[in-house]
């Protein structure tokens, strides 16, 4: 019987199809592009955005491509919160699809990183004034001395490498000019401001909700560099790298290809990183299983001191 159910449930569903005009199965939910301005809370995957999504106040869902986005306030802002996706192409298409169907005024990425700069611990929220995709690269030719040539069609002043790997600017389009070759996207100069203004405001935790505890307290630091490339990074030698090549304080998997697309659309950025490892700097094993929670707990903290801070649209 409960076979006999599911087929007919299942022919149900595939009539109704059948009458429905064609394009109305797929059209978006959002409906038309709103004319409301918000600023886009951005994270990178369900850990961090179910905190996020847990401060939104009047949320109003909706669904574009698959892709879950929530509109409503957080701290009375009018925010549209989504997942950007693991990894750059991801990141790149779903910020975009956002710029799409939204009137946003200001992109905000908030979640977890690893961390490269020694001085600073898990659990601290990063703020850099730039990101960079310092994995766009091209693998150099092995040379004689055991070197390594740089590739062809590498596009400006050679940068620092690791080994073979040659970090490459991208070209970038805007409709100002012809494309330009970039490796730093700059954060804005006036979101950098209030997030220097507001850093030692946040309430930060310690302890994660399954108990695990900080032996610090964690702090906020403004300034430096972040980078992000389609590698999880867990590698003493890579992160020390990163740290002395470019002053990146945090490496992730997201953030520099929103940026890239913040520039490309002429939209304000800003991203935050909490530490939720040291990208291979820990000393037994790496710590994101422990600290994952704690640190999204803790991105989102300083996001709702920073966006309560913001002037109004």
């Amino acid at each position: 019987m409960g076979g006999r159910r599911r087929i007919g449930w299942a022919a149900a569903v595939l009539a109704a199809l059948a009458a429905t005009p064609a394009g109305a199965a797929v059209r978006d939910a959002c409906g038309p592009v709103s004319q409301v301005p918000v600023t886009a809370v951005m994270t990178a995957f369900e850990p961090e955005s179910v905190v996020l999504r847990a401060l939104v106040t009047d949320p109003q869902p909706c669904t574009i491509k698959g892709v879950a986005f929530v509109r409503g306030r957080i701290e009375g802002r009018a925010v549209v919160v989504f997942q950007s996706g693991v990894s750059m192409v991801n990141a790149a298409m779903t910020t975009q699809l956002a710029l799409d169907h939204f009137n946003i005024t200001r992109i905000v990425m908030s979640g977890v990183g690893g961390g490269a700069d020694p001085e600073l611990a898990i659990g601290d929220v990063v703020v850099p004034q730039r990101w960079a995709q310092y994995l766009e690269s091209g693998f150099g030719r092995a040379t004689e001395g055991g070197g390594f040539a740089l590739p062809p069609f590498h596009h400006g002043e050679p940068l620092p490498s690791f080994g073979m790997i040659f970090p490459n600017p991208v070209l970038v389009g805007t409709d100002g000019g012809p494309p330009q070759a970039k490796f730093w996207f700059e954060v804005d100069p006036g979101l950098l401001d209030v997030a220097r203004k507001v850093a030692a405001s946040a309430n930060l935790t310690a302890c994660a909700p399954g108990g695990a505890c900080l032996d610090h307290t964690p702090r906020v630091v403004v300034g430096g560099g972040g980078v992000s490339g389609p590698v999880f990074v867990d590698n003493a030698a890579f992160r020390s790298f990163a740290h002395t090549a470019f002053a990146a304080r945090v490496l992730d998997m997201e953030t520099a290809a929103v940026a890239h697309v913040a520039y490309a659309n002429g939209k304000p950025f800003i991203g935050f990183r909490s530490l939720s490892d040291l990208a291979g700097g820990d000393v037994h094993a790496n710590q994101i299983h422990a600290f994952l929670s704690l640190a999204a707990r803790n991105s989102a903290a300083f996001l709702q001191v920073f966006l309560r801070a913001l002037p109004a649209d």
